[in-house]
C-alpha cells in the first residue's frame, strides 16, 4: 500500500514540485493551501505522515502541529515541519509543538524523501521501505547488507546501526548523548567517546574504495551525514 502524504504548503509552485516528486518516489499525496483546508483534509482521511509549512494563512503550521497532537486520534501522525525559520530557537520551538522533524528551506529532494521514510518506520513500520539511499549509499536492513557506489560494505551490528540512524536524518547534525540513546539505548551505560570510536570505524569501511568521507564532524556539536 502506498503511504499517504499530505503537504500543507501555500506557495503553489513549491506545493506542486513536492506533488510531484512525491508521487514518482511512490507515495500518494493530497495538498492543503492553508492550515484550516489541512485540518478539514486531516478529519476527513488522515493522512501517514504530514509534511507541515511554519507560515501557513488562516492557521499557523505550529498552531496546526499543536491541534494535532492535542486531539486523540492524531496525537501519533507524523508531521515533519518545513520552514524558511532556521535559527535553532524556531527549531527547538517546532519540535516542542509536537513535530517529529523539522527541515529547512532550501532543501533537497532526496533529504525530504529520506526524512518521510524515517518517520513512517519509527512510527508504522509497515510502511517504511526496507532499502533507503542517501546519496551514493544505500542500506538494505532485511538483507543487512550497505552499498557504496556498487562496492559493498562490511559492516559490524554497531555500525550498521549508527548508519542506519544517520541515514534516517541526512544533513542533521547529533550529539554524541543523542547517538549514545538512539543506538545503545538509554537505559545503557556507554561512555561518549565510544561514539567517536564507532564513527571512526564507520568512516574507514565507507572510505574503503576511496570515496570521499561522508560523515561530518561539527566541532563541539556532534556528526551528521551528509545529505549529498
Amino acid at each position: 500500500m502506498q503511504p499517504h502524504v499530505l503537504v500543507v504548503e501555500d506557495e503553489d509552485a513549491l506545493s506542486e514540485l513536492l506533488s510531484y516528486n512525491l508521487k514518482k518516489e511512490g507515495f500518494r499525496v493530497s495538498l492543503a493551501a492553508d492550515g484550516e483546508e489541512a485540518m478539514m483534509l486531516v478529519e476527513e482521511r488522515q493522512p501517514d505522515v504530514v509534511v507541515l509549512d511554519w507560515m501557513l494563512p488562516k492557521i499557523s503550521g505550529i498552531e496546526v502541529c499543536r491541534r494535532l497532537r492535542s486531539r486523540h486520534e492524531t496525537r501519533n501522525l507524523p508531521i515533519i515541519m518545513l520552514t524558511a525559520r532556521g535559527e535553532e530557537a524556531d527549531r527547538i520551538r517546532g519540535l516542542d509543538t509536537g513535530a517529529d522533524d523539522y527541515i529547512v528551506k532550501p532543501f533537497l529532494m532526496k533529504e525530504l524523501f529520506a526524512r518521510v521514510r524515517a518517520v513512517l518506520r519509527r512510527i508504522r513500520p509497515g510502511l517504511a521501505e526496507d532499502s533507503v539511499t542517501v546519496g551514493d549509499i544505500t542500506i538494505d536492513r532485511v538483507a543487512h547488507r550497505v552499498v557504496r557506489s556498487d562496492l559493498e560494505i562490511h559492516l559490524g551490528p554497531t555500525e550498521f546501526r549508527l548508519l542506519d540512524y544517520l541515514m534516517q536524518h541526512p544533513g542533521r547534525v547529533f550529539s554524541r548523548e543523542q547517538l549514545l540513546d538512539a543506538v545503545w539505548g538509554s537505559d545503557v551505560y556507554v561512555e561518549a567517546r565510544t561514539v567517536d570510536v564507532h564513527i571512526g570505524r564507520l568512516r574507514k569501511a565507507l572510505s574503503a574504495g576511496g570515496e570521499h568521507d561522508p560523515i561530518r564532524t561539527v566541532r563541539s556539536a556532534g556528526y551528521a551525514l551528509n545529505a549529498a
